[in-house]
């Protein structure tokens, strides 16, 4: 396989549907950000299929408003689905010390984990800094999920066959003029920009699938990243912030033409997440385009030795903030 540029993940094939994905009866997942855009689409697909799903939000009453949207969407959708299973299930990606409770929480509950997809994310929003000092895109869309992901880690063992699902995004391939990530540099507001920033915290996505996935070699815990093209949600509302209020405006409408439905760009993750192939085929660290295409990620994303490092970085960073 060799690696696409941009605009071939536009005319890729739909390798992936709703109707494929399996009978998922007496499965528990884990959706992060699930109340919103393709979290939410995910949410409704994996329960209406049968599985047991958490939402994993900061917000609960949006989480609970789309418990019971998803709930009326699945009854209306599928009419011969069982009664959905959806909770909410408290998560600050923000706050590593939150995001460790939030997965102290669940394991209270006795149940099983068989799928954990790590969808939340922020883009391109202004430099801020998250409750634990770091910039606020690393920190929610790589420490928040690092942490939440090996809080459960000895459940998702436990439990396997089982699957980890990493949210991440063509733009990891952005930060390559950087060099990929210079740790020493992450919260110096005058050596990114928006863009850049969210690139090296996508970048950061698919270092941390191939480490894990390492990791898990000799376990039945499949890992793997997915990329789910341009797709029509709350994550643009930040592109004014950065480029201007007549880009921002141009970028919302041309995103209401053209960008896929979330239902729509959930599949890729949805494949990754469900399909049987994935464990018959042994697939671990892989990169997935829409819809369900696997493609070699940037050369930066492949560096062993940078992932290692990411690695060492985050688990200091996480032994010294996280406070439980």
């Amino acid at each position: 396989m060799t690696q696409l540029a941009f605009w071939k993940t536009f005319i890729t094939p739909n390798r992936y549907s709703h109707d494929q994905i399996p009978d998922l009866t007496g499965k528990v997942a884990i959706v992060t950000g699930a109340n919103t855009g393709l979290g939410y689409a995910t949410t409704v697909a994996l329960a209406a299929h049968g599985a047991h799903v958490f939402l994993a939000c900061r917000n609960k009453q949006r989480a609970e408003d789309a418990i019971t949207r998803a709930t009326a969407e699945i009854k209306e959708t599928y009419p011969h689905a069982s009664e959905p299973k959806l909770e909410f299930l408290e998560l600050d990606l923000n706050d590593m010390t939150k995001s460790r409770q939030a997965a102290q929480e669940f394991l209270k509950k006795g149940l099983p984990l068989h799928i954990l997809i790590n969808n939340s994310g922020i883009m391109m929003c202004p430099f801020a800094l998250s409750a634990d000092g770091i910039e606020t895109q690393f920190a929610v869309n790589h420490m928040g999920h690092f942490v939440f992901t090996l809080g459960l880690l000895d459940k998702l063992k436990e439990s396997q066959p089982s699957r980890i699902v990493v949210l991440s995004s063509i733009g990891h391939e952005s930060p390559a003029g950087l060099g990929g990530i210079d740790f020493d540099t992450l919260n110096d507001p005058t050596k990114t920009n928006a863009r850049t920033r969210y690139g090296r915290s996508k970048l950061a996505n698919i270092l941390f699938t191939k480490a894990l996935a390492r990791r898990l070699a000799n376990e039945r815990v499949y890992v793997n990243a997915a990329h789910p093209g341009y797709v029509s949600t709350e994550l643009i509302r930040h592109t004014g912030d950065e480029f201007g209020s007549l880009m921002g405006t141009v970028t919302e409408k041309v995103t209401r033409m053209v960008a896929m439905s979330p239902k729509v760009g959930a599949l890729t993750e949805l494949y990754v997440a469900t399909s049987p192939e994935i464990e018959n085929n042994d697939v671990r660290g892989r990169y997935f385009i829409p819809i369900a295409n696997e493609i070699q990620p940037s050369a930066l994303a492949r560096d062993e030795e940078l992932q290692e490092k990411l690695w060492t970085f985050s688990e200091k960073l996480m032994n010294e903030k996280v406070k439980v």
